[in-house]
């Protein structure tokens, strides 16, 4: 749980966009391990089998429950006594765009490109947490990363 904790939270989250729910929903899976443990046969990583975990309950939360407004995660960085108050607010600025800008995407895109930019999953890892083929994850990771691109444009211009 210390291990991974952090990584099953964030995923919960970024698939409900929900904090209560990622703080219900993380217990929920880390206490689903507990329990299937004996069941558990090694073939993955901990980490893949804990975000595959995290990502059914996050399905069945999200059948059950109505999607609620986007809230997004703050990120907190160590500050450096280098940097000065306006590198750290623009800084802060791209964060944030970046963040609205995966929000928007579609859950499948925005789960993809999640489990492989910032959890750091294998093609094959991916596919096994999301029980779909190595194809399809490459095909919704490059759609997501077009997606991504478009939205970071947009915010750009708005800005």
């Amino acid at each position: 749980m210390e291990a991974y904790s952090g990584d099953v939270w964030n995923y919960v989250f970024l698939l409900t966009r929900d904090r209560e729910a990622a703080d219900d929903l993380t217990q929920e899976v880390f206490l689903s391990a507990l329990r299937g443990l004996r069941r558990f046969e090694g073939r993955s990583a901990p980490k893949t089998w804990l975000l595959a975990i995290a990502r059914n309950a996050s399905l069945n939360w999200r059948k059950s429950s109505f999607v609620r407004r986007v809230r997004l995660v703050g990120f907190v960085r160590p500050s450096s006594s280098q940097r000065s108050a306006e590198q750290e607010a623009l800084e802060k600025m791209g964060i944030r765009a970046i963040w609205r800008s995966v929000m928007k995407l579609p859950v499948k895109q925005r789960e993809v490109l999640l489990l492989d930019a910032h959890h750091g999953l294998s093609y094959s890892e991916i596919a096994r947490v999301l029980n779909v083929s190595e194809g399809t994850v490459k095909s919704r990771l490059h759609r997501a990363r077009a997606r991504m691109e478009i939205l970071l444009m947009e915010e750009g211009a708005d800005s």
